[in-house]
C-alpha cells in the first residue's frame, strides 16, 4: 500500500530545512542530550539513505519496517505524519503502532479532541477501557490517515480506511479485527458529536430492490415484463410487497427455465403442458436462501406464492398487455385452504411465570417484553416506537402511540401505571443519543429503543425470551422448552382483554387491526359471551331434566293455589289450571293472548271468575316484581289491564230483563 506526500522534501534545500524543524523539535522535549542525539542521528540517516521520503513510502511496508528498523527512525517518521508532512498509509500505522507511540503523540497533541470522543463514549456508555482504545488508538490512525483534524473527518474517511484495512496485506488478522471494531466505534461517537453524516452500519448483506431481483429473470423478454410490472405495482404498494411478489414469480420463472427452457414468452404458457407441473412441483419445492438446509416449503409459504403468481398473470390480463396469456392459467380452486389456528395465548400460570423470569433479564429486554405484553405491540411497532410516543389526557390517563406498523395505521394504547414506571426507568438509563435515520421514512429518529447510539434487533428480544422460558422452567409435555415467540406476548394480551369482557370493536382498536374478521379469531378462544350462552343452554337442559314426567295414563300431580303462588316458577293463570315456566325460559309471548285480543267478550255471568282471576293476575304481578322478573312483571300487569277494562264494561251495562 502507498500514501502521497503532500510536502515532498526532492532537493537538499527542503531536506535541510525538513532536518532543521524536527532538530527544534528535539531539542524542546524534555530528553536527555544522548536521546536528542539518538533520534536526530537516526532522523539523518534515514534522510541519507532516502533523498525523497514520498518515493519511500510508495516502496511495500516490509522494506520501510526494515529501514526503520534499521535506522531507529519511528520517531522522526511519526513526527512527520503529525505534522502532515507525510501521510501514512495503514499497513505501516497497523504494524508496529505501539511501539512508535504515533497514536500517544497524536493525543497528547489533541487532548482536547480525546476528551470530546471520551464524552460521547460515556453517553454511549461504554466501558473506560473501550474509551481510551477508541480516543486514543482508533481516532489518532482515522485523523492521520485522512490527513485532517477530528472536525475535518467525512463519512467518506471511514469508508477509505476501511476499504484499505481490508486490502492490507501486511496486517494480522488480529489487528485487522481489532482496527474495524475500534473504527465502528469511532464514527459512531463522531456521529453522536454531530461530526459525520451517517451512524456507522454492521457489515452485511444488504437486500436487494425489486428490480435487482426482477433483473435475474432468466428469460429476457419474461424479464421484461416483470420489470415492467413491478414498476407498475412500486407506485402503490410498499417496497416489501413488491419484493415479496417478485420472489414468488422468480420460483416460477426459474422452474420454467429448468424445465421448460422453451418457453421464452409469457403467451407461450399452456396449463396443461407447463402450470399443473408446476403446481405439483411447487408444493413440495426446496426452500430457498442461505437458510435452506434440506427443508421443502410448507402450506403457509405455498399459498402465497401461488396467489402472488395468480395475481400477476390476471393484472397484465386486465391491463391489456400484449404478452399477457390467451387464457386464465391459475384458478381460485388451486389455492389450497389454510389452516385457522387460534393465537397461541399462555395460560394464566404461564404468563406470571414467564414475566416473572422477564423482569430478570438485561434492561432493554426486559423493558420490550414487558411492554409488548401490556400493550400488545408488534414487534416492528415496539422497535419503531420514538420517544415523544408518551400522550397525557387530562382525565383519561397516559396512552402510548403505537408507530404505523404492519398494516400502516397508528393506534393508540392506555397505560397502566406500572407500564409507565417502566418505560419512564427505560428512558433514564437510555440518557440523549444523536436522532439516526429512519430507514422507511427517510428523516431522522428519536427511537425510543437505541443502544450505544444503534437500534437493538427482534432477535435480542427472542434470544431474551429464551432465557426466560428457561429460567422460569416453562416445558411441553415431551420435556422440551416451551416455544414462546413475541407474538405470543401479543396473543396473550389479547386473549386476556377478551376474557376480561373486553367488546371486540374495542379489541380491534387496542391491536390495530383493519378488519372485523382479524379481531372475530380471539372471540373463539373463550368469549364470555359464548360462556354465557353455553352456561344459558346448560341451565335449560338441568331444568328440563328437574322437571317431573307424568307417565301415560296416570293423572298430573295439580298444586293447590297457595303452592303454586309461592313457587320458584313463572306462572300463568289459564283458564282451567295453571301453567309453570322456568324464570331461565323468560315470559312466554303467548300467555293469556284472549284476555287481550280485541274479540275476546265476557258475559256478565262470568264476572266473578274474572275477578278470581285479576287477583291472581296482581298476585303474579308483584311476586314478579319482588323477584325482579321485569319482563314477567311487565306482561302481568298487561293482562291486569286488560281485565280491568273487561270488568268495567261488565260492570257499566244495563241488568238483562231476566236478571
Amino acid at each position: 500500500m502507498t500514501a502521497t506526500l503532500p510536502l515532498p522534501a526532492t532537493n537538499a534545500t527542503a531536506r535541510v530545512d525538513l532536518f532543521g524543524r524536527y532538530q527544534a523539535h528535539v531539542d524542546a522535549l524534555p530528553i536527555n542530550a544522548g536521546s536528542c542525539y539518538a533520534r536526530l542521528r537516526a532522523a539523518r540517516m534515514l534522510l541519507a539513505r532516502h533523498r525523497d521520503l514520498s518515493g519511500w513510502m510508495s516502496q511495500p511496508t516490509p522494506a520501510r519496517l526494515a529501514d526503520l528498523h534499521r535506522t531507529k527512525a519511528w520517531p522522526f517518521v511519526s513526527w512527520c505524519f503529525i505534522e502532515g508532512h507525510l501521510r501514512p498509509d495503514l499497513e505501516l500505522l497497523l504494524s508496529k503502532p505501539g511501539g512508535t507511540g504515533l497514536p500517544a503523540a497524536w493525543a497528547a497533541r489533541h487532548a482536547g479532541d480525546v476528551e470530546r470522543i471520551a464524552a460521547a463514549g460515556r453517553r454511549l456508555r461504554w466501558s473506560e477501557n473501550w474509551i481510551r482504545q477508541v480516543s486514543r488508538l482508533a481516532v489518532p490512525i482515522v485523523c492521520l490517515h485522512a490527513g485532517v483534524g477530528l472536525d475535518g473527518l467525512r463519512d467518506e474517511d471511514f469508508t477509505v480506511a476501511l476499504e484499505e484495512l481490508a486490502g492490507a496485506a501486511y496486517v494480522s488478522t488480529s489487528a485487522s479485527t481489532k482496527t474495524r471494531t475500534r473504527l465502528f466505534a469511532a464514527r459512531q461517537a463522531c456521529y453522536q458529536l454531530g461530526i459525520v453524516a451517517h451512524p456507522p452500519r454492521k457489515a452485511g448483506p444488504v437486500a436487494h430492490t425489486p428490480a435487482q431481483l426482477a433483473e435475474t429473470v432468466h428469460q429476457p423478454e419474461i424479464r421484461r415484463e416483470v420489470v415492467r410490472y413491478i414498476t407498475t405495482l412500486g407506485a402503490t404498494l410498499k417496497q416489501a410487497t413488491v419484493a415479496g411478489r417478485t420472489k414468488a414469480l422468480l420460483v416460477f420463472f426459474d422452474y420454467l427455465a429448468e424445465h421448460h427452457p422453451r418457453v421464452r414468452r409469457l403467451n407461450q404458457l399452456d396449463r396443461v403442458a407447463h402450470v399443473e407441473p408446476f403446481l405439483a412441483w411447487a408444493r413440495h419445492r426446496p426452500w430457498r436462501g442461505a437458510n435452506r438446509g434440506d427443508r421443502t416449503i410448507s402450506l403457509t409459504q405455498f399459498h402465497p406464492d401461488l396467489v402472488d403468481l395468480r395475481c400477476f398473470l390476471e393484472d397484465i390480463a386486465c391491463w391489456g398487455w400484449a404478452s399477457a396469456p390467451g387464457r386464465r392459467l391459475l384458478f381460485i380452486s388451486d389455492l389450497p385452504r389454510l389452516p385457522e389456528p387460534m393465537p397461541r395465548a399462555l395460560p394464566p400460570d404461564q404468563d406470571a411465570a414467564l414475566m416473572a423470569a422477564v423482569a430478570g433479564l438485561d434492561p432493554f429486554c426486559r423493558t420490550g417484553l414487558q411492554l409488548l405484553r401490556a400493550t400488545g405491540m408488534r414487534v416492528g411497532e415496539l422497535l419503531d416506537l420514538e420517544l415523544d410516543c408518551l400522550l397525557d389526557f387530562a382525565g383519561h390517563g397516559t396512552w402510548l402511540r403505537v408507530p404505523l406498523g404492519k398494516l400502516a395505521t397508528e393506534r393508540t394504547v392506555p397505560l397502566d401505571t406500572d407500564t409507565l414506571a417502566v418505560l419512564d426507568a427505560w428512558i433514564t438509563q437510555r440518557g440523549q443519543q444523536r436522532p439516526i435515520l429512519h430507514p422507511r421514512l427517510h428523516r431522522p429518529a428519536d427511537f425510543l429503543f437505541l443502544e450505544r447510539g444503534r437500534r437493538p434487533t427482534a432477535f435480542r428480544l427472542r434470544q431474551g425470551l429464551k432465557r426466560a422460558v428457561a429460567a422460569a422452567g416453562l416445558r411441553r409435555s415431551d420435556q422440551t422448552p416451551l416455544h414462546v415467540t413475541p407474538h405470543t406476548l401479543r396473543h396473550t394480551y389479547g386473549t386476556s382483554l377478551i376474557n376480561g369482557g373486553i367488546g371486540l370493536p374495542a379489541l380491534m382498536a387496542l391491536l390495530g387491526h383493519v378488519t372485523p374478521e382479524m379481531t372475530l379469531r380471539y372471540a373463539k378462544l373463550a368469549s364470555p359471551t359464548v360462556r354465557a350462552a353455553y352456561e344459558t343452554a346448560m341451565a335449560n337442559v338441568r331444568v328440563g331434566r328437574l322437571l317431573p314426567l307424568t307417565p301415560a295414563g296416570v293423572a298430573a300431580a295439580v298444586p293447590d293455589r297457595v303452592s303454586w303462588l309461592r313457587s320458584e316458577m313463572l306462572k300463568t293463570r289459564v283458564a282451567h289450571g295453571f301453567c309453570s315456566r322456568s324464570e331461565i325460559a323468560g315470559a312466554c309471548p303467548y300467555a293469556n293472548i284472549c284476555e287481550q285480543c280485541d274479540n275476546y267478550q265476557p258475559a256478565p255471568e262470568f264476572i266473578p271468575a274474572l275477578q278470581a282471576q285479576l287477583a291472581d293476575v296482581n298476585a303474579l304481578h308483584d311476586d314478579a316484581q319482588t323477584r325482579g322478573w321485569h319482563a314477567e312483571a311487565a306482561r302481568h300487569q298487561r293482562v291486569a289491564d286488560s281485565l280491568q277494562g273487561h270488568l268495567r264494561r261488565l260492570n257499566a251495562e244495563p241488568d238483562t230483563p231476566n236478571a
